[in-house]
């Protein structure tokens, strides 16, 4: 097990620099997500740690030495992909053991890990199996059994759940995040799905445009965004963003209310809205509505709340507690 340091991480291709210097302090067996849109950096920064692109500026640490001018192999991490990597024409138990053949490790001894991995994962039926005859969440636990049986210092997973459907993903990382813990193995894993960043992380690196708008507990970063981009891609759905005229006591500078769904109501008296469309999710209920300026906002409530009609006037209202304010730049005022 290691703690990663990342020091002032930049990357440059050409005269474009897309990594604007990343600073965090991974602690020894923390689990790490990295979010953000696509084309924000996110796994850039990964592969950096992985050693598959070079550091243009900043250091790497992995268990407290510098590890930049380190080959992968030579970093003690085992790194998990998006499309499994899989050998096709070996079966689940080569594909398992390929990389600590490779490292000469002593026959037995793999087929104690290998065995030991395919336990965990619930794979022991299916060792003599080629991928091709395997669903697409039991390829990924071979991917994952892969990256186990090697016992590195750091896992690195690379959007690993992305070719999944939505219930296959799901279980997945409940299954994740069970065998993080139980391998206390420390673990940097991207993506794109906050979804997935809100459920596993220990801490969140929200990613905008090559840098960190913010890092912190998932819970912490979704309730106090330090930007209106982390408010805005944080949550299902989005914050609120309303002009911040709306509150007669807004700070100075401000130009941006955020509220969550949640936090507003329809009452009786309020900002004046219009219903435009619902949204029946079962135990709760969205109702989209435009404001008079054209803002669109959405409420969420329960299910039992009834839900105005398409068109109806309607009336928000929330509590002063739950506003974030944002200035012209997009920083928390």
């Amino acid at each position: 097990m290691a703690t990663v340091s990342l020091k002032g991480i930049k990357k440059t291709f050409g005269k474009t620099e897309v990594i604007h210097g990343i600073d965090m302090e991974i602690e020894d067996g923390e689990f790490i997500v990295i979010v953000g849109p696509s084309g924000c950096g996110k796994s850039t920064l990964l592969r950096m740690v992985a050693g598959l692109e070079t550091v243009t500026g900043g250091e790497v640490q992995i268990g407290g030495a510098r590890v930049n001018e380190r080959e992968p192999m030579e970093r003690d991490i085992a790194m998990v992909f998006q499309n499994y990597a899989l050998y096709p024409h070996m079966s689940v138990f080569d594909n398992m053991a390929y990389g600590l053949k490779i490292a000469g490790t002593p026959k037995t001894e793999i087929a104690e890990r290998v065995n030991e991995a395919a336990a965990l994962l619930q794979l022991g039926d299916y060792l003599d199996r080629r991928p091709r005859e395997l669903s697409g969440g039991q390829r990924q636990r071979v991917a994952m059994g892969r990256a186990i049986v090697r016992k590195p210092s750091v896992f690195l997973f690379d959007e690993p759940l992305s070719n999944l459907d939505a219930k296959l993903r799901v279980q997945m990382r409940l299954e994740i995040k069970q065998l993080q813990r139980r391998l206390g193995v420390t673990s940097l894993y991207v993506t794109h799905d906050q979804v997935e960043a809100m459920t596993l992380a220990d801490r969140m690196i929200v990613m905008n445009a090559g840098r960190a708008d913010q890092i912190g507990a998932p819970l912490e970063v979704y309730a106090n965004p330090a930007t209106e981009f982390v408010a805005g891609f944080i949550g299902s759905p989005p914050m609120n963003f309303l002009p911040a005229g709306l509150a007669t006591d807004a700070p100075e500078g401000a130009k941006t209310l955020g509220i969550r769904p949640e936090n507003l109501a329809l009452a009786g008296q309020g900002t004046r809205a219009t219903a435009i469309y619902n949204e029946a999710l079962g135990a709760e209920t969205l109702v989209h509505v435009d404001l008079a300026d054209g803002t669109r906002a959405t409420v969420r409530q329960d299910a039992s709340v009834p839900m105005p009609p398409e068109g109806a006037a309607v009336n928000l209202e929330w509590q002063d507690a739950d506003r974030i304010f944002f200035d012209t730049g997009g920083r928390r005022c």
